[in-house]
C-alpha cells in the first residue's frame, strides 16, 4: 500500500494524470465533509448531492483548478457554495411557478397549513430571509449563522471584503424594511 499523499498532490495527479485513484482519495476525504456543510445551508438532500458530484466533476474535467493558495477545504467549499447559490437562483423561479400554479388549482380550499404559511411570508424573520436574494443570503449565513469575519466570509464566497460588507448591509436593509 502506497503511503498518503497530499491534497496538493492529489490534485497535481488528478490535473496532470487524470489519476482515477488520487480522485477517489480526494472524494473520500472531502465529499462527506462537503456534504455536511452544504446540507446546512440546503435542506434538500438530492440537491446538495447534486452539487457535490458536480463540484468533483469540475475538478475531475480540469474546470477548477487549485492555484496553491489556501486549503483545499476552503477552495472546494467556495466551488460547492457558488454552486448552490446557482441552483437556487435557478430553483427560485420554477418554485415561485409551481407555487403560484398550485394556488390557483386550490383557489377555493385554505388548510391550515396555507393559513400557517400565508402567516409566516408576511412579517416574520424567516419569510423575509427567504426573500433575500442567494448572495445576499450567503453572506448572511456566512458572518451570522457561521460566525464567520469579513475577511473569512469573503474568502469563503470567493468575494472580495468590501463585496461582503456592501451585501451584510443590503442583507440588513432588506430585512430591517420587510419586518417592519
Amino acid at each position: 500500500m502506497s503511503e498518503t499523499r497530499s491534497d496538493a498532490e492529489l490534485l497535481r495527479a488528478i490535473a496532470a494524470d487524470r489519476d482515477r485513484h488520487a480522485f477517489e482519495e480526494l472524494f473520500r476525504r472531502y465529499a462527506p465533509w462537503l456534504t455536511a456543510r452544504l446540507r446546512g445551508r440546503c435542506a434538500d438532500a438530492g440537491v446538495v448531492d447534486d452539487i457535490v458530484q458536480d463540484t468533483f466533476l469540475a475538478i475531475w474535467r480540469g474546470k477548477a483548478r487549485y492555484r496553491q493558495e489556501g486549503e483545499v477545504a476552503g477552495w472546494l467549499w467556495r466551488i460547492g457554495s457558488r454552486r448552490l447559490v446557482d441552483a437556487q437562483r435557478g430553483d427560485g423561479a420554477r418554485g415561485r411557478l409551481r407555487q403560484a400554479l398550485a394556488r390557483l388549482r386550490h383557489r377555493d380550499e385554505v388548510s391550515a397549513e396555507d393559513r400557517v404559511l400565508a402567516g409566516v411570508e408576511h412579517g416574520d424573520l424567516a419569510g423575509a430571509l427567504v426573500r433575500l436574494s442567494p448572495e445576499l443570503r450567503a453572506v448572511l449565513q456566512a458572518t451570522v449563522i457561521d460566525g464567520l469575519t469579513t475577511r473569512e466570509a469573503a474568502d469563503l464566497l470567493g468575494i472580495p471584503p468590501g463585496t461582503v460588507k456592501t451585501r451584510a448591509m443590503r442583507a440588513r436593509k432588506q430585512l430591517r424594511e420587510a419586518l417592519a
